[in-house]
Protein backbone atom coordinates (compact mmCIF):
# COMPACT_ATOMS: atom_id res chain seq x y z
CA UNK A 1 0.00 0.00 0.00
CA UNK A 2 3.05 2.28 0.68
CA UNK A 3 3.62 2.08 -3.49
CA UNK A 4 -0.17 3.15 -3.50
CA UNK A 5 0.39 6.45 -1.52
CA UNK A 6 3.98 7.13 -2.86
CA UNK A 7 1.99 7.48 -6.60
CA UNK A 8 -0.76 9.39 -5.34
CA UNK A 9 2.06 12.07 -3.19
CA UNK A 10 3.85 12.65 -6.29
CA UNK A 11 1.31 12.65 -8.85
CA UNK A 12 -0.39 16.19 -5.89
CA UNK A 13 -4.82 29.60 -3.66
CA UNK A 14 -2.60 29.09 -6.58
CA UNK A 15 -0.85 32.33 -8.22
CA UNK A 16 0.26 30.27 -11.33
CA UNK A 17 -2.75 30.23 -13.55
CA UNK A 18 -0.51 27.17 -15.12
CA UNK A 19 1.04 24.37 -13.11
CA UNK A 20 4.13 24.00 -12.84
CA UNK A 21 4.83 20.22 -11.96
CA UNK A 22 2.94 18.06 -13.82
CA UNK A 23 2.91 13.95 -13.28
CA UNK A 24 1.21 11.25 -15.41
CA UNK A 25 0.54 7.74 -14.04
CA UNK A 26 0.19 5.38 -17.04
CA UNK A 27 -1.89 2.08 -17.73
CA UNK A 28 1.91 0.12 -17.37
CA UNK A 29 2.02 2.19 -13.77
CA UNK A 30 -1.58 0.85 -12.86
CA UNK A 31 -0.99 -2.23 -13.52
CA UNK A 32 2.21 -2.52 -10.97
CA UNK A 33 0.15 -0.36 -8.53
CA UNK A 34 -2.53 -3.43 -8.96
CA UNK A 35 0.43 -5.79 -7.29
CA UNK A 36 1.01 -3.66 -4.61
CA UNK A 37 -3.05 -3.42 -4.33
CA UNK A 38 -2.99 -6.91 -3.51
CA UNK A 39 -0.93 -7.23 -0.80
CA UNK A 40 -3.01 -4.44 0.85
CA UNK A 41 -6.11 -5.84 0.14
CA UNK A 42 -4.78 -9.07 1.65
CA UNK A 43 -3.55 -7.37 4.64
CA UNK A 44 -6.69 -5.19 4.79
CA UNK A 45 -8.97 -8.40 4.59
CA UNK A 46 -6.89 -10.31 7.19
CA UNK A 47 -7.80 -7.46 10.12
CA UNK A 48 -11.67 -8.18 9.24
CA UNK A 49 -13.41 -9.16 13.22
CA UNK A 50 -15.47 -11.79 13.16
CA UNK A 51 -18.15 -11.89 15.80
CA UNK A 52 -18.19 -15.01 17.57
CA UNK A 53 -21.48 -17.09 16.58
CA UNK A 54 -23.93 -18.63 19.21
CA UNK A 55 -27.15 -21.00 18.46
CA UNK A 56 -28.50 -24.23 19.77
CA UNK A 57 -29.29 -27.74 18.59
CA UNK A 58 -32.59 -29.41 19.40
CA UNK A 59 -31.14 -33.22 19.74
CA UNK A 60 -34.70 -34.67 20.57
CA UNK A 61 -33.76 -35.45 24.38
CA UNK A 62 -32.88 -31.44 24.73
CA UNK A 63 -30.79 -28.80 22.98
CA UNK A 64 -27.05 -28.81 23.03
CA UNK A 65 -26.12 -24.89 23.21
CA UNK A 66 -22.77 -23.89 21.04
CA UNK A 67 -20.23 -20.94 20.59
CA UNK A 68 -18.24 -20.71 17.46
CA UNK A 69 -15.78 -17.70 18.49
CA UNK A 70 -12.15 -16.46 18.50
CA UNK A 71 -11.95 -16.73 14.50
CA UNK A 72 -9.49 -14.77 12.70
CA UNK A 73 -8.15 -14.86 9.39
CA UNK A 74 -4.58 -16.34 9.08
CA UNK A 75 -4.36 -16.39 5.17
CA UNK A 76 -5.52 -14.76 2.13
CA UNK A 77 -5.23 -15.35 -1.69
CA UNK A 78 -5.78 -13.74 -4.52
CA UNK A 79 -4.71 -13.97 -8.57
CA UNK A 80 -3.80 -9.93 -8.31
CA UNK A 81 -6.79 -7.19 -8.46
CA UNK A 82 -7.27 -5.51 -12.16
CA UNK A 83 -7.53 -2.09 -11.87
CA UNK A 84 -8.40 0.30 -14.87
CA UNK A 85 -8.85 4.32 -15.28
CA UNK A 86 -11.83 5.08 -15.63
CA UNK A 87 -12.61 8.29 -17.08
CA UNK A 88 -13.57 11.46 -15.24
CA UNK A 89 -14.22 9.31 -12.19
CA UNK A 90 -11.34 7.53 -10.68
CA UNK A 91 -10.42 3.61 -10.62
CA UNK A 92 -12.00 0.41 -10.95
CA UNK A 93 -10.89 -2.35 -8.88
CA UNK A 94 -12.06 -5.82 -9.46
CA UNK A 95 -10.77 -9.01 -7.27
CA UNK A 96 -11.61 -12.35 -8.42
CA UNK A 97 -10.80 -16.02 -7.16
CA UNK A 98 -10.29 -14.67 -3.73
CA UNK A 99 -10.58 -17.29 -0.88
CA UNK A 100 -9.39 -16.45 3.29
CA UNK A 101 -8.72 -19.20 5.66
CA UNK A 102 -10.31 -18.41 9.04
CA UNK A 103 -9.50 -20.81 12.18
CA UNK A 104 -11.12 -20.51 15.72
CA UNK A 105 -12.39 -22.39 18.71
CA UNK A 106 -16.05 -24.11 19.33
CA UNK A 107 -17.82 -25.60 22.67
CA UNK A 108 -20.59 -27.20 23.52
CA UNK A 109 -23.02 -27.33 26.83
CA UNK A 110 -25.64 -29.65 27.27
CA UNK A 111 -26.30 -29.50 30.80
CA UNK A 112 -23.70 -30.03 32.70
CA UNK A 113 -21.53 -31.76 29.94
CA UNK A 114 -18.99 -29.22 28.25
CA UNK A 115 -17.02 -29.88 25.26
CA UNK A 116 -14.93 -27.77 22.89
CA UNK A 117 -12.41 -27.60 20.17
CA UNK A 118 -10.81 -25.88 17.21
CA UNK A 119 -12.28 -25.34 13.66
CA UNK A 120 -10.87 -24.59 9.86
CA UNK A 121 -12.78 -22.35 7.96
CA UNK A 122 -12.02 -22.07 4.02
CA UNK A 123 -14.34 -19.32 2.49
CA UNK A 124 -13.45 -19.39 -1.45
CA UNK A 125 -14.52 -17.71 -4.99
CA UNK A 126 -15.07 -13.98 -3.26
CA UNK A 127 -15.52 -11.49 -5.66
CA UNK A 128 -14.94 -7.74 -4.63
CA UNK A 129 -15.75 -4.38 -7.44
CA UNK A 130 -15.23 -0.96 -6.47
CA UNK A 131 -14.90 2.21 -7.58
CA UNK A 132 -12.59 4.88 -6.09
CA UNK A 133 -13.10 8.24 -6.42
CA UNK A 134 -9.98 10.71 -7.57
CA UNK A 135 -10.36 14.49 -6.66
CA UNK A 136 -9.03 17.79 -5.13
CA UNK A 137 -9.88 18.85 -1.09
CA UNK A 138 -8.65 22.29 -0.80
CA UNK A 139 -5.36 21.44 -3.24
CA UNK A 140 -4.85 18.07 -1.84
CA UNK A 141 -5.46 14.84 -3.46
CA UNK A 142 -8.32 13.03 -2.45
CA UNK A 143 -9.94 9.83 -2.32
CA UNK A 144 -13.40 8.48 -1.88
CA UNK A 145 -15.49 5.27 -2.43
CA UNK A 146 -17.89 5.70 -4.72
CA UNK A 147 -19.10 2.18 -4.91
CA UNK A 148 -18.23 -1.30 -3.21
CA UNK A 149 -20.07 -5.11 -4.24
CA UNK A 150 -18.80 -8.51 -2.90
CA UNK A 151 -19.90 -12.07 -3.35
CA UNK A 152 -18.99 -15.19 -1.78
CA UNK A 153 -18.88 -18.19 -3.71
CA UNK A 154 -18.48 -20.56 -0.96
CA UNK A 155 -17.44 -22.52 2.52
CA UNK A 156 -16.53 -25.28 3.75
CA UNK A 157 -15.45 -25.91 7.59
CA UNK A 158 -13.66 -28.35 9.45
CA UNK A 159 -14.18 -29.11 13.17
CA UNK A 160 -11.47 -30.60 15.23
CA UNK A 161 -10.92 -32.35 18.96
CA UNK A 162 -13.75 -33.33 21.66
CA UNK A 163 -16.58 -34.75 20.47
CA UNK A 164 -16.43 -32.54 16.73
CA UNK A 165 -18.02 -35.36 15.50
CA UNK A 166 -21.14 -33.92 16.80
CA UNK A 167 -21.35 -30.70 14.14
CA UNK A 168 -20.46 -32.09 11.05
CA UNK A 169 -24.16 -33.13 10.33
CA UNK A 170 -25.04 -29.21 11.13
CA UNK A 171 -22.32 -27.80 8.94
CA UNK A 172 -24.78 -26.64 6.48
CA UNK A 173 -26.51 -24.54 8.87
CA UNK A 174 -23.13 -22.55 10.18
CA UNK A 175 -22.03 -22.59 6.02
CA UNK A 176 -25.02 -19.62 5.29
CA UNK A 177 -24.45 -17.96 8.45
CA UNK A 178 -21.00 -17.30 8.56
CA UNK A 179 -20.63 -16.72 4.42
CA UNK A 180 -23.01 -13.75 5.13
CA UNK A 181 -21.04 -12.52 7.56
CA UNK A 182 -17.59 -12.54 5.71
CA UNK A 183 -20.10 -10.75 3.28
CA UNK A 184 -21.23 -7.81 5.12
CA UNK A 185 -17.47 -7.07 6.45
CA UNK A 186 -15.94 -6.98 3.21
CA UNK A 187 -16.88 -3.82 1.85
CA UNK A 188 -17.16 -2.26 4.92
CA UNK A 189 -13.30 -2.68 5.61
CA UNK A 190 -12.38 -2.03 2.21
CA UNK A 191 -14.05 1.80 2.76
CA UNK A 192 -13.04 2.16 5.88
CA UNK A 193 -9.19 1.72 4.02
CA UNK A 194 -9.94 4.14 1.37
CA UNK A 195 -11.57 6.77 4.31
CA UNK A 196 -7.89 6.53 6.71
CA UNK A 197 -5.89 6.77 3.26
CA UNK A 198 -7.94 9.84 2.90
CA UNK A 199 -7.17 11.32 5.93
CA UNK A 200 -3.46 10.58 5.48
CA UNK A 201 -3.61 12.48 2.18
CA UNK A 202 -5.23 15.75 4.11
CA UNK A 203 -1.98 15.25 6.24
CA UNK A 204 0.58 15.45 3.10
CA UNK A 205 1.94 18.92 3.91
CA UNK A 206 1.96 21.21 0.71
CA UNK A 207 4.79 23.21 1.04
CA UNK A 208 8.43 21.12 1.42
CA UNK A 209 11.04 22.73 3.50
CA UNK A 210 14.10 22.55 0.67
CA UNK A 211 16.69 23.94 3.14
CA UNK A 212 16.28 26.86 5.55
CA UNK A 213 16.08 29.39 2.66
CA UNK A 214 13.46 28.47 0.53
CA UNK A 215 10.62 25.93 0.54
CA UNK A 216 8.26 24.46 -2.74
CA UNK A 217 4.28 24.42 -2.70
CA UNK A 218 2.87 21.45 -3.84
CA UNK A 219 -0.78 22.50 -4.26
CA UNK A 220 -3.11 20.99 -7.00
CA UNK A 221 -4.33 23.65 -9.26
CA UNK A 222 -7.13 21.61 -10.51
CA UNK A 223 -9.06 18.42 -10.38
CA UNK A 224 -7.27 15.34 -11.37
CA UNK A 225 -7.35 14.63 -15.44
CA UNK A 226 -8.44 10.81 -15.85
CA UNK A 227 -8.95 9.27 -18.73
CA UNK A 228 -9.30 5.63 -20.15
CA UNK A 229 -5.47 5.72 -20.29
CA UNK A 230 -3.65 7.71 -18.03
CA UNK A 231 -4.65 9.90 -14.77
CA UNK A 232 -2.95 13.66 -14.58
CA UNK A 233 -2.30 15.84 -11.90
CA UNK A 234 -1.21 19.54 -12.38
CA UNK A 235 0.93 21.07 -9.37
CA UNK A 236 1.48 24.60 -8.72
CA UNK A 237 5.34 24.00 -8.49
CA UNK A 238 6.54 27.19 -7.23
CA UNK A 239 9.23 27.96 -4.72
CA UNK A 240 9.04 30.50 -1.77
CA UNK A 241 11.44 32.49 0.05
CA UNK A 242 10.93 31.66 3.47
CA UNK A 243 11.92 34.64 5.00
CA UNK A 244 10.51 37.18 2.38
CA UNK A 245 7.50 34.82 0.48
CA UNK A 246 6.45 36.67 -2.85
CA UNK A 247 5.35 36.42 -6.13
CA UNK A 248 8.22 36.48 -8.95
CA UNK A 249 7.70 38.91 -11.72
CA UNK A 250 7.16 36.57 -14.43
CA UNK A 251 4.65 33.83 -14.19
CA UNK A 252 3.74 29.97 -15.82
CA UNK A 253 2.64 29.30 -19.11
CA UNK A 254 1.00 26.17 -20.11
CA UNK A 255 2.64 23.03 -21.44
CA UNK A 256 1.36 19.73 -22.24
CA UNK A 257 3.31 16.45 -21.52
CA UNK A 258 2.31 13.01 -23.49
CA UNK A 259 2.30 10.00 -21.05
CA UNK A 260 4.76 7.02 -22.28
CA UNK A 261 3.30 4.07 -22.52
CA UNK A 262 6.16 1.55 -21.74
CA UNK A 263 6.93 3.61 -18.38
CA UNK A 264 4.91 4.22 -15.36
CA UNK A 265 5.26 7.58 -14.62
CA UNK A 266 5.99 10.81 -16.52
CA UNK A 267 7.08 13.83 -14.48
CA UNK A 268 7.70 17.05 -16.11
CA UNK A 269 8.43 20.57 -14.73
CA UNK A 270 8.24 23.83 -16.37
CA UNK A 271 10.86 26.65 -16.88
CA UNK A 272 9.05 28.16 -13.87
CA UNK A 273 9.63 25.94 -11.63
CA UNK A 274 13.47 26.18 -11.74
CA UNK A 275 12.91 30.32 -12.37
CA UNK A 276 11.11 30.55 -9.02
CA UNK A 277 13.97 28.75 -7.53
CA UNK A 278 15.87 31.39 -8.28
CA UNK A 279 13.75 34.12 -7.32
CA UNK A 280 13.01 32.61 -3.94
CA UNK A 281 16.95 32.63 -3.29
CA UNK A 282 17.61 35.81 -4.85
CA UNK A 283 14.87 37.01 -1.95
CA UNK A 284 16.43 35.49 0.73
CA UNK A 285 19.61 37.61 -0.26
CA UNK A 286 21.84 34.75 -0.49
CA UNK A 287 23.02 34.47 -4.18
CA UNK A 288 26.12 36.62 -2.96
CA UNK A 289 29.57 35.68 -1.68
CA UNK A 290 32.17 37.65 -0.85
CA UNK A 291 35.47 36.78 -2.67
CA UNK A 292 39.26 37.80 -1.28
CA UNK A 293 42.63 36.65 -2.83
CA UNK A 294 42.81 33.70 -0.89
CA UNK A 295 40.12 32.48 -2.66
CA UNK A 296 41.63 32.77 -5.97
CA UNK A 297 43.28 30.17 -6.92
CA UNK A 298 48.00 30.55 -7.04
CA UNK A 299 48.27 30.06 -10.84
CA UNK A 300 45.71 32.52 -11.69
CA UNK A 301 47.47 35.29 -13.44
CA UNK A 302 45.26 38.37 -11.89
CA UNK A 303 44.90 38.35 -8.13
CA UNK A 304 43.22 41.20 -5.48
CA UNK A 305 45.22 43.42 -5.15
CA UNK A 306 46.00 47.58 -6.36
CA UNK A 307 49.26 46.39 -7.39
CA UNK A 308 47.91 44.25 -10.31
CA UNK A 309 44.65 45.77 -10.89
CA UNK A 310 46.60 49.00 -10.89
CA UNK A 311 47.70 47.73 -14.52
CA UNK A 312 44.33 48.07 -15.95
CA UNK A 313 43.05 50.58 -13.66
CA UNK A 314 45.88 53.43 -13.46
CA UNK A 315 44.97 55.35 -10.37
CA UNK A 316 44.68 52.55 -7.92
CA UNK A 317 48.18 52.60 -7.47
CA UNK A 318 48.35 56.47 -6.89
CA UNK A 319 44.90 56.64 -4.73
CA UNK A 320 45.26 52.88 -2.73
CA UNK A 321 49.32 51.82 -3.41
CA UNK A 322 49.52 48.14 -2.40
CA UNK A 323 46.44 47.56 -0.99
CA UNK A 324 44.80 44.11 -0.89
CA UNK A 325 40.89 44.11 -2.26
CA UNK A 326 37.82 42.45 -1.42
CA UNK A 327 34.71 41.84 -4.00
CA UNK A 328 31.43 40.93 -3.09
CA UNK A 329 29.69 38.91 -6.14
CA UNK A 330 26.18 38.92 -6.13
CA UNK A 331 23.17 38.71 -8.64
CA UNK A 332 21.40 41.93 -9.65
CA UNK A 333 18.56 40.00 -11.12
CA UNK A 334 16.82 36.72 -10.85
CA UNK A 335 19.07 34.14 -12.82
CA UNK A 336 16.53 32.73 -15.62
CA UNK A 337 16.63 29.49 -17.14
CA UNK A 338 15.06 28.63 -20.37
CA UNK A 339 14.81 25.55 -21.98
CA UNK A 340 14.56 24.23 -25.68
CA UNK A 341 14.40 20.98 -27.84
CA UNK A 342 17.64 18.79 -25.99
CA UNK A 343 19.20 22.64 -24.23
CA UNK A 344 19.34 24.78 -21.30
CA UNK A 345 19.73 28.53 -21.66
CA UNK A 346 20.75 30.05 -18.63
CA UNK A 347 21.20 34.22 -18.34
CA UNK A 348 22.77 36.10 -15.15
CA UNK A 349 22.79 39.61 -14.44
CA UNK A 350 25.67 40.22 -11.62
CA UNK A 351 27.36 43.27 -9.96
CA UNK A 352 30.76 42.94 -8.63
CA UNK A 353 31.16 45.86 -5.57
CA UNK A 354 35.31 46.24 -5.37
CA UNK A 355 36.99 47.25 -2.16
CA UNK A 356 40.11 47.94 -1.31
CA UNK A 357 41.59 46.33 2.58
CA UNK A 358 43.21 49.06 4.83
CA UNK A 359 45.97 47.91 7.17
CA UNK A 360 43.01 48.35 10.02
CA UNK A 361 41.00 45.93 7.88
CA UNK A 362 38.20 48.41 7.11
CA UNK A 363 37.21 48.99 3.48
CA UNK A 364 37.11 51.65 1.16
CA UNK A 365 34.20 51.22 -1.85
CA UNK A 366 36.37 51.14 -5.36
CA UNK A 367 33.87 50.53 -8.01
CA UNK A 368 31.21 47.93 -9.17
CA UNK A 369 31.30 45.96 -12.67
CA UNK A 370 27.94 44.69 -14.02
CA UNK A 371 28.52 41.52 -15.21
CA UNK A 372 26.05 40.15 -18.13
CA UNK A 373 26.61 36.29 -19.05
CA UNK A 374 25.05 33.65 -21.23
CA UNK A 375 25.39 30.03 -20.55
CA UNK A 376 24.37 26.84 -22.79
CA UNK A 377 24.29 23.06 -21.38
CA UNK A 378 22.35 19.75 -21.40
CA UNK A 379 21.07 17.48 -18.76
CA UNK A 380 20.83 13.76 -19.01
CA UNK A 381 19.86 10.76 -16.25
CA UNK A 382 22.89 8.30 -16.18
CA UNK A 383 22.91 5.25 -13.85
CA UNK A 384 20.03 6.83 -11.78
CA UNK A 385 21.88 10.09 -11.55
CA UNK A 386 21.16 13.61 -13.36
CA UNK A 387 24.10 14.45 -14.80
CA UNK A 388 24.84 17.84 -17.34
CA UNK A 389 27.55 19.88 -18.84
CA UNK A 390 27.65 23.55 -19.22
CA UNK A 391 29.67 26.01 -21.38
CA UNK A 392 29.61 29.46 -21.86
CA UNK A 393 28.53 31.47 -24.45
CA UNK A 394 28.79 34.91 -23.79
CA UNK A 395 30.32 37.54 -21.14
CA UNK A 396 30.40 41.12 -20.98
CA UNK A 397 31.69 43.62 -18.56
CA UNK A 398 30.88 47.42 -17.68
CA UNK A 399 31.36 49.87 -15.18
CA UNK A 400 28.28 50.05 -12.86
CA UNK A 401 29.58 53.06 -10.97
CA UNK A 402 32.85 54.25 -9.90
CA UNK A 403 34.62 56.18 -6.48
CA UNK A 404 38.15 56.64 -8.22
CA UNK A 405 37.19 58.17 -11.72
CA UNK A 406 36.94 56.33 -15.47
CA UNK A 407 38.66 53.53 -16.43
CA UNK A 408 38.72 51.02 -19.56
CA UNK A 409 36.96 47.14 -18.30
CA UNK A 410 38.37 45.20 -22.16
CA UNK A 411 41.55 43.67 -20.27
CA UNK A 412 39.77 42.55 -17.14
CA UNK A 413 36.33 41.35 -19.31
CA UNK A 414 39.00 39.30 -21.14
CA UNK A 415 40.88 37.89 -17.69
CA UNK A 416 37.10 37.44 -16.72
CA UNK A 417 36.52 35.52 -19.70
CA UNK A 418 39.61 33.45 -19.28
CA UNK A 419 38.76 32.38 -15.00
CA UNK A 420 35.21 31.77 -16.07
CA UNK A 421 36.47 28.96 -18.66
CA UNK A 422 39.42 27.78 -17.44
CA UNK A 423 38.47 27.10 -13.48
CA UNK A 424 34.74 27.76 -12.92
CA UNK A 425 33.27 25.91 -16.02
CA UNK A 426 35.47 22.91 -15.29
CA UNK A 427 34.56 22.73 -11.43
CA UNK A 428 31.03 22.96 -12.52
CA UNK A 429 31.24 20.25 -15.10
CA UNK A 430 33.32 18.06 -12.96
CA UNK A 431 30.73 18.53 -9.99
CA UNK A 432 27.44 18.14 -12.81
CA UNK A 433 29.66 14.68 -14.21
CA UNK A 434 29.09 12.77 -11.04
CA UNK A 435 25.55 14.70 -10.96
CA UNK A 436 22.64 14.21 -8.23
CA UNK A 437 21.02 11.11 -7.62
CA UNK A 438 17.86 11.19 -8.46
CA UNK A 439 15.44 11.28 -5.61
CA UNK A 440 13.51 8.52 -3.70
CA UNK A 441 10.42 8.26 -1.71
CA UNK A 442 10.64 5.89 1.83
CA UNK A 443 11.89 2.86 -0.50
CA UNK A 444 10.66 3.82 -3.54
CA UNK A 445 13.68 4.83 -6.08
CA UNK A 446 13.16 5.85 -10.25
CA UNK A 447 14.69 3.39 -12.55
CA UNK A 448 14.80 3.14 -16.29
CA UNK A 449 14.75 6.32 -16.14
CA UNK A 450 15.13 8.44 -19.51
CA UNK A 451 15.00 12.85 -19.66
CA UNK A 452 14.40 14.70 -22.57
CA UNK A 453 14.18 18.52 -22.72
CA UNK A 454 11.36 20.13 -24.90
CA UNK A 455 10.36 23.50 -25.94
CA UNK A 456 9.41 25.67 -21.99
CA UNK A 457 10.18 22.27 -19.96
CA UNK A 458 11.84 18.95 -19.22
CA UNK A 459 10.45 15.58 -18.74
CA UNK A 460 11.79 12.24 -17.02
CA UNK A 461 10.10 9.20 -18.34
CA UNK A 462 10.44 6.58 -15.42
CA UNK A 463 9.45 3.41 -13.84
CA UNK A 464 9.22 2.82 -10.15
CA UNK A 465 10.87 0.36 -8.32
CA UNK A 466 10.26 -0.83 -4.45
CA UNK A 467 14.32 -1.93 -3.18
CA UNK A 468 12.86 -4.03 -0.32
CA UNK A 469 11.92 -6.21 -3.32
CA UNK A 470 14.84 -6.12 -5.21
Amino acid sequence: MQLVIFFLMILTNTYADYPALKAVLSEKGLRDVSQMMAVWIQNKLKTIEIPEIRGGVDIGIGTVHYVISNMRVVQCRMSGPSMEFEQGTGVSVEVNQLSLAVTGSWSTRFGIIHDGGSFDLVVYNIRIQTLLGLGDEAGRLSITTISCSDNVGGVDIQFHGGASFFFQPFVSSFKGHISEMIHERICPAIQQAISELEDNLQEVTVNITVDKYIYLSILLTSSPAVTDQSFELDIKGEFYSISHPSEPPFSASAFFVQYAENYMLSLAASEFLVNSAAYAFLSSEVLQINITDNMIPKSFPLHLNTSQFGAFIPQLRTLYPNMEMQVLLYASKTPLFSFSSGMIDLHVSAAAKFSAVQPDGMLVPLFRLDVDGSFSGSALIDNKHLTGDFKMKNLTLTVGSSEIGDFKTAVIEQMLVIAVNSFAIPKLNDYLKTGFRLPTLQHFSLVNSKLLIKNGFVVIFTDVEDSWTV
